[in-house]
């Protein structure tokens, strides 16, 4: 599928012609200027040279078929001009001469070939100026009882008539090219305008897709460090509490009210986790429970369910960003509740240290005492995951594995950058 050579868009009939009723006006203007070449040339073969009318027939065949040249103006602008001139001078071809400059102006792209325009106009009103100007002047040559006028009247008048016939189509041409191309050149950016803000829907709903991932990511993990620590303790207790019940009713009743106290804390953080996702305002750092300022009482709940474990601070304490204390916190449950699981019995240190390149949160076990009873609990495999994946986007650096003593470390540096207020940290 081609395009036409005037910047119009795809020619879908007809060869060079975008559309159907621009080769029926080229046909009919084709035709027109032929009539007009055609009688033109019988006329100076038969009445100016005074030959036979079967020479006068023949020499108007070459006429029509000069006019005819208009079919293929728009595919070959040069070639009717370049046939008007030559038979220009013969004192017809006026149509030709004028639609084909208006086609050379117009579908030649200016000013990449201004030279060829420039030049074929310029050709083409020297010679309409001196075709004229014989036309005016050769019947009073033999005329001696008319007084002549003045040459330059002569000169004045071929030259109104040469530039009436050659400056108006070549002006118009100009401007109907240089219209089309802008148009053109609008179209084309619009088209580009389309396309970008096709792109650029594109890549927002890929970011909500995203940020609809990170979030319901975001949820999960939250949602994993609520229900995985406190239904431990409460299956901890629950155990506790099937061994004691017959030997010690005191201690069982201590385990079924801390039990309870677990699940209320339990039932008010997810409370506030749907509070977040139905857009309720959010709790400020100092009334949250969730903070490094809450990991006495964390570490005291574990106390409760029979773990050995001791909380240690060391260093010039310093109040972080609420996402910041909200991840050491989670890292201590999340190490709590691993030690639960898969260290019953055995000691457990939390170790806090505020540091000049920030906060480092740690939490040791010892190996497992395999003399006692394991309680079951149930492990997914994501808690460390979350951990890694909550510092990572802090900036800081996380780590997990065996310890030199046989137990296990779960450990995190959270850089100074996210300190409230940095200079506290020397």
């Amino acid at each position: 599928m081609s395009k036409s050579p005037d910047g119009g868009g795809p020619a879908h009939s007809l060869w060079w012609w975008e559309r159907r009723r621009s080769a029926l006006l080229d046909v009919v203007l084709a035709v027109l200027a032929a009539l007009e070449c055609a009688f033109g040339a019988y006329g100076v073969v038969h009445d100016r040279f005074h030959l036979g009318v079967g020479v006068a027939v023949a020499a108007a065949v070459p006429g029509a078929l000069a006019g005819a040249t208009l079919v293929v103006r728009r595919r070959w602008p040069a070639v009717p001009v370049l046939v008007a001139l030559v038979f220009v001078p013969g004192l017809f071809g006026i149509l030709l001469l004028v639609v084909s400059l208006y086609t050379l102006a117009a579908t030649w792209e200016w000013p990449s070939r201004r030279r060829r325009v420039v030049a074929l106009s310029s050709l083409a009103l020297v010679e309409t100026f001196g075709m004229v100007l014989f036309a005016i002047n050769a019947p009073e040559q033999g005329d001696t009882a008319t007084p002549l006028p003045p040459t330059w009247v002569f000169v004045v008048m071929a030259a109104l008539v040469a530039v009436g016939l050659t400056v108006p189509p070549v002006v118009t041409g100009l401007y109907v090219g240089a219209r089309r191309r802008l148009v053109e050149s609008l179209k084309d950016h619009a088209h580009g305008l389309e396309a970008e803000l096709g792109l650029l829907a594109e890549q927002a709903r890929e970011r909500a897709r995203r940020a609809r991932l990170e979030e319901r990511t975001r949820i999960a993990r939250e949602m994993h460090d609520v229900v995985a620590h406190r239904v431990s303790l409460m299956v901890v207790h629950a155990a506790a509490l099937e061994r004691t019940i017959p030997r010690d009713p005191d201690r069982a009743q201590q385990s079924a009210r801390l039990m309870g106290e677990v699940g209320r804390q339990a039932l008010d953080e997810l409370r506030e986790i749907l509070g977040v996702l139905r857009m309720a305002e959010p709790v400020e750092q100092a009334e949250r429970p969730d903070s490094l300022a809450g990991l006495p009482r964390l570490v005291e709940q574990s106390r409760a369910a029979g773990m050995l474990v001791d909380l240690a601070v060391s260093g010039d304490g310093c109040p972080y960003s609420g996402q910041a204390e909200r991840t050491a916190y989670r890292l201590v449950q999340e190490g709590l509740t691993n030690a639960h699981k898969h260290a019953g019995g055995a000691r457990v240190d939390v170790l806090v240290s505020y540091l000049p390149n920030g906060v480092r949160v740690a939490v040791v076990n010892a190996p497992a005492d395999g003399g006692r009873e394991r309680v079951g609990l149930p492990s997914g495999g994501n808690g460390l995951v979350g951990m890694q994946e909550r510092v990572v986007a802090l900036g800081g650096s996380f780590s997990a594995g065996p310890a030199e003593d046989g137990g296990f470390r779960v450990e995190a540096l959270l850089p100074s950058r996210l300190a409230v207020r940095p200079d506290r940290l020397g």
